[in-house]
């Protein structure tokens, strides 16, 4: 008790006589928000089969490039050697047309003495006596356009030859594609925030089998109404609180150009400070002005011109006479500095008292200096 008494004076001395002060209205509307990573992906299924490997549970940190979930892929590996021995296949047939195309070029079967029986004799009285007399006087033959006909058939055979080896080498690219498939990789550094699947589940392609997010830093995503957004401006630092924590300020990082029909909202998402102690899905409130910066004035006091232990708001106000007043207020937002909006109850051009003992009333002033 006499620690009490002792305290009393000190703060008797410390009360002062201070003017009310007008400020921009810092009106806001709280709206509820939930806390994400700033970055967030779904892995799904590419391809059909059963999940063979799920690498950690929820929580798990993976670095880039792990593999989290990895699905079956025998059936893909059996595809792939039947794909490689058609390659095999369409590489050797292409080797023997070109080796027929070369044959062409050096030694044209049109002129193949050895082709016909008894010891050439007959193919090489055709070649010096029937077809130059053919070309020359009958007209009806022309053993240059022979020679060019063997020429394109064989590098007809080479062509397709190689769009055959094409054709197996393309069918090995989509199978290694559908083998890379299998294996869902961490985008970038971050932890599992959900897991959908186990291992031993049949998954067809699309379907989700984790969600992986970056929570080294974390933002706030809020639905705000039409008619609030445009007092946001990227950038912008407003106030918020995490689960009903103390006040920090968040940032306007990112607002959609286009709102919900149904519901005519806007999402907005703001930064959180990078040391702020947050998980993904926690409950936020966002404080967003209500009116643009100017529109409105409105008294302020000290938060210490308030009388404590008293069940609603009030102040000792100074008459014009030198006495105080006890008089009611309604409070509105707190302000950054140590000071309180005041709805009601005050007006611009009135004092009062600031830091009043608890045992102050009506009649009560400071000491004079």
């Amino acid at each position: 008790m006499l620690g009490i008494i002792g305290w009393l004076p000190a703060v008797v001395q410390a009360a002062e006589i201070v003017r009310v002060e007008t400020v921009t209205s810092l009106s806001r509307s709280v709206l509820g928000s939930t806390v994400i990573p700033y970055r967030e992906v779904t892995l799904s299924a590419q391809v059909p089969g059963a999940v063979k490997l799920v690498a950690g549970e929820a929580g798990s940190s993976f670095k880039q490039g792990d593999v989290i979930v990895r699905i079956d892929e025998s059936q893909l590996v059996a595809k792939r050697n039947a794909v490689l021995a058609q390659i095999s296949i369409a590489q050797a047939a292409l080797q023997n047309a070109q080796a027929q195309y070369t044959r062409e070029l050096i030694s044209p079967r049109s002129k193949d003495v050895g082709t016909m029986p008894g010891f050439g004799l007959p193919a090489m009285f055709d070649m010096a006596m029937v077809r130059p007399f053919a070309d020359s006087m009958m007209g009806n033959y022309d053993s240059d356009m022979g020679r060019y006909s063997d020429l394109m058939s064989s590098a007809t055979g080479v062509s397709q030859a190689q769009s055959n080896l094409q054709q197996a080498m393309s069918q090995l690219q989509e199978i290694d594609a559908g083998l890379r498939d299998t294996k869902s990789v961490a985008p970038f550094d971050g932890i599992v925030l959900a897991k959908m699947v186990e291992a031993g589940d049949t998954v067809q392609p699309g379907q989700p089998l984790i969600k992986f997010g970056y929570v080294k830093y974390k933002r706030l995503q809020a639905d705000v109404p039409s008619g609030l957004v445009s007092n946001l401006s990227e950038g912008m630092l407003v106030p918020a609180k995490i689960d009903s924590r103390t006040t920090i300020m968040v940032k306007v990082s990112q607002i959609y150009p286009v709102a919900d029909p149904s519901r005519h909202t806007v999402t907005v998402k703001f930064d959180l400070p990078v040391d702020s102690v947050a998980a993904p899905g926690m409950y936020a409130e966002v404080y967003l002005p209500e009116g643009e910066t100017g529109d409105a004035k409105v008294v302020v006091i000290p938060k210490t011109a308030l009388l404590k232990g008293r069940s609603l708001p009030s102040v000792l106000v100074v008459k014009n006479d030198n006495t105080s007043e006890l008089r009611l207020v309604r409070l509105g937002v707190e302000q950054e500095d140590g000071k309180v909006e005041v709805v009601s109850g005050l007006n611009a051009d009135e004092r009062v008292i600031d830091k009043p003992p608890a045992t102050a009333s009506s009649g009560w002033m400071p000491h004079a200096e």
